[in-house]
């Protein structure tokens, strides 16, 4: 096998790896709402906000997990092959992650449902502009 097809296959069989997804693009999962039925305003609350903290906990692993597997595809891919095998370390939380979106979406639902007041949705940061250039 030539340098060049070693290469080739090296470079499909990394691209083709699970690495961890970045944490926005892990999707809710189905979680219906009359799990939550039966419970009280103050106790659905408590429960979203004990959600909240879990998936903020989440996605920052995710991140990490997310970036390290980046790096190390970016390493293996330009620099050293056996740095592939660090992908496999990583600890994917996108099932948890998954699952804890699909639980917050589900008692959010049933607070709508049960006209529970609900705080404000935490708002995305806006990036700011390009600076213009002063002669444009």
């Amino acid at each position: 096998m030539t340098i060049r097809t070693l290469s080739a296959a090296l470079c499909a069989a990394l691209t083709l790896t699970a690495c961890a997804p970045a944490p926005d693009q892990v999707e809710a999962s189905y979680v219906s709402p009359s799990t939550y039925a039966g419970r009280s305003c103050a106790q659905l609350m408590a429960e979203r906000n004990e959600i909240v903290s879990r998936v903020n906990a989440l996605n920052q692993q995710q991140k990490d997990a997310a970036t390290t597997d980046a790096v190390a595809t970016g390493v293996a891919l330009v620099l050293f092959w056996p740095a592939a095998f660090a992908l496999a370390a990583t600890k994917d939380n996108a099932t948890a992650l998954s699952a804890a979106k699909g639980n917050y979406d589900a008692v959010t639902a049933q607070m709508r449902q049960q006209n529970c007041p609900l705080p404000p949705e935490p708002v995305a940061p806006v990036q700011p502009e390009e600076k213009k250039r002063s002669w444009e």
